[in-house]
Parts: C-alpha cells; structure tokens; sequence
C-alpha cells in the first residue's frame, strides 16, 4: 500500500479574494458536465475558481471545455488516474479559503455553493459540509452513511437493513430512519457534494490515491474528525444528481462492482487492521457466493439479461476475494 498523504499538503499559495475552489473529476460525462458547470455559474454568486480534471475521456470533454469554457482550468490527464488522485491534482493547484468536490453530473440548485459557503464561515468547528442531493425533482438520494466498519458491512450484506428496518442498530449502516430534511452530523458526507476548508486540508492531508475510485470519502472523513472537526449535513441546498447512480461508475459495472469491495476492504485495513480488513473479506465472499449462485439459477429465466449481469458481478467479486483476481483495471473516474 503506498504512503499515507502527507499531513501538509503543498498547495499553491491561497488567494484570500477566492471564496471556493470547486474541483470536478470528469470521465466520458461531457454533456452532464457542460450543464453543471452553467449551473454553477447561474447560481453561484460568491467569488469562486473552477478546476476540472479530465481522466483521459474519450468524449471530446477537453475540447469541449476549451472551447466554451476558457475561464475554466483545464487538467488533461493521459490516462486515467482514478477518482482520488485525480481530486488531489485539483485540490493541489487550488487557491480558495474552501474546496468543493463536485460531481459532474450534478446540477447546483438553491444557490447551494453559495449557502454551504456562508454555514462553513459561521461554524469554525465544522470541517466538511454536505448538502442536500436530489435524483429527481420529486426524489431525495439518500446521501451520507456511517463509517464502513466490519459490523456495518456485515449488516448491509446479510440483508438486515431490510428485514430488521425496524431496528435502530440495522438502520445505522445508510441512517435509514433519517429522512434527509434535518441538519444533521454524519460520519461520512457523500464525495458528490464536499464542501472542505483549505485549513482543514493543510492540517489532514489530501484524499489517500490508494483509493481508485470508492470509500476516499470515508477515509477523509475520518481524519476530518480525527483532527477535531464535525462532518455536518445542512439540507437548506440542494444539487440535482441527474446520474444517480453515477455516469463513470455504470459504465464499467462489473470492474467497478469489485472496485467497491476492494476499496472497502482498504479502508478497513488502513483504519481497523489487517483482521477487520480479513472480516470484511471474508463476509464478502459468502455473500458474492450465495448472490451469485441464486442469479445464476435465475438467469435462464430472466429474458432482460439483469440476473445474467448481476451473476457476472458477483462471481468476479468472489475471484478477487478469494484468490486477488482482478477484472480489467478500473476505469471510473467519479465518486
């Protein structure tokens, strides 16, 4: 595993007059990014720089900001260097007294930069803010959730959050009795929508590149608050998550299915030790095995090809579990 991020990061030197530096990762997502980036302009009224950092796509992505959006600054990887690294090269050139992370197939609403700006200025004690994320006009995504220890995990994986809804402790996993309409601390704000302190970052350091894409948020976090600062979701904003289930994510399912798992299974090992981490690994590959046997028995009967596909996902989780093999290198590019 490499080295832990240094816990001063080199920045370029802060421009005060800079409220917010918003940095975007994008991957093949060209037209979802066109229309965030004019959201953010129509709805964001405080001083701000935007960095986008485009991980190879193949979409024209780089052409297309160079061409309609030249007060943008444009880093053009030559390969795809994953979701954490790829914010690190952002966070790195950035010169605001914030960092937003921002997915590109968002859509700020509500002046959401600007509010989220105003809550971090009052709260010195907060490091990270959260805000409210829709997938549609009429549907709240369910953003946020409790650091992914082995318990949480297990509790996800048997399937309790389901049948044991009732239960306080089977909910925590995803706070599935909080409806997402009241301010709130969590341990880890969604990587779709961080709102950081440039303080914070020089204290803690940048998200961990061990993480290709998955759990880099929750890593953070947990600095964050091992630093002495709150995570705090603040619903008075709201982006739209036009994707939901995120546009570079879906495009490469089966790799990034095992991309999950794997990054998981890091964050348990970097933060719990090697036999949280065998835990995870292990809850893993039981339930991979017993999800891909039941779709693999039902994939002759299911015309749409969906349990054939889930079938694929779940004994590719299993190889890796079980003997470290990988699918193709991952791809993906967003949180």
């Amino acid at each position: 595993m490499a080295a832990a991020p240094s816990s001063i990061p080199t920045l370029s030197p802060l421009d005060p007059s800079i409220d917010v530096s918003i940095v975007i990762v994008n991957w093949n997502a060209r037209d979802f990014l066109r229309n965030c980036l004019r959201s953010i302009t129509d709805q964001t009224t405080r001083p701000h720089e935007i960095i986008v950092v485009d991980n190879a796509s193949k979409d024209a992505s780089a052409d297309m900001l160079r061409a309609e959006f030249p007060n943008v600054t444009l880093i053009a990887n030559n390969h795809n260097a994953g979701f954490a690294a790829a914010n690190n090269q952002g966070i790195a050139i950035s010169r605001g007294r914030h960092i937003l992370l921002l997915n590109p197939d968002t859509l700020v609403l509500d002046h959401a930069i600007d509010q989220m700006l105003a809550e971090s200025d009052k709260r010195p004690d907060v490091g990270v803010i959260g805000c409210q994320v829709w997938e549609t006009p009429e549907r709240l995504q369910r953003v946020g959730f409790a650091f992914p220890h082995p318990l949480n995990i297990a509790i996800v994986q048997t399937g309790l959050t389901r049948r044991l809804a009732a239960w306080p402790l089977f909910n925590l996993p995803a706070y599935g009795h909080w409806n997402r309409d009241t301010e709130r601390e969590l341990d880890v704000i969604s990587g779709m929508f961080m709102l950081v302190k440039r303080a914070v970052i020089e204290k803690v350091g940048v998200l961990d590149p061990d993480y290709f894409v998955y759990a880099e948020e929750a890593d953070w976090c947990r600095r964050i608050w091992r630093a002495g600062y709150r995570c705090v979701f603040i619903p008075t904003a709201r982006i739209l998550h036009i994707d939901g289930g995120g546009k570079s994510t879906d495009q490469v399912s089966v790799k990034m299915y095992v991309q999950l798992q794997k990054s998981l299974t890091i964050f348990n090992r970097k933060n719990y030790g090697p036999l949280a981490a065998l835990l995870v690994r292990i809850t893993y590959a039981l339930a991979m095995t017993g999800r891909g046997i039941f779709f693999s028995l039902t994939a002759p009967l299911d015309s749409s090809g969906r349990s054939a596909r889930r079938a694929k996902q779940s004994w590719a989780a299993v190889a890796w579990h079980l003997f470290g093999r990988e699918p193709a290198t991952p791809q993906a590019a967003t949180s």
